[in-house]
């Protein structure tokens, strides 16, 4: 299969390529003070939080759509309307992407485009 017809799910690995990246980004927000606002918005136990970004990333990146199966439609905006979203919100949500990101597999080109389809992704859920 080449890049041209894989989607980035395949890309990235697939299920064990995108557990590491969700599992790369709660550990990075987890120790890092740079993104203390964002790490303090969530349960202080992340299982459940690394869970549903995997599933919701899973379909996103266009492997299984685990997400849809068990919750219906994300409703990203909604279900974020609790929490203050701001521009460092999202600033620190994408720090935490970007160091999940440069520690795979992926190649450069991979790793630019989905860091840019996220960062889209990010803004939008802005809501302050």
């Amino acid at each position: 299969m080449s890049d041209a017809t894989a989607t980035p799910y395949q890309l990235l690995g697939g299920e064990a390529g995108v557990l590491h990246l969700v599992d790369r980004f709660y550990n990075f927000m987890d120790a890092d003070p740079r993104v203390k606002s964002l790490r303090d918005i969530h349960p202080p136990d992340l299982e459940d939080s690394r869970r549903k970004l995997y599933m919701f990333l899973s379909g996103w990146l266009g492997g299984p759509n685990l997400f849809v199966e068990a919750f219906g439609h994300p409703r990203l905006r909604a279900r974020h309307l609790p929490f203050a979203v701001d521009e460092a919100m999202r600033d620190a949500w994408m720090l935490c992407m970007h160091e999940a990101l440069n520690g795979l597999e992926a190649s450069p080109e991979v790793t630019r485009r989905l860091y840019d389809a996220l960062w889209d992704l990010a803004d939008f859920m802005r809501n302050r």
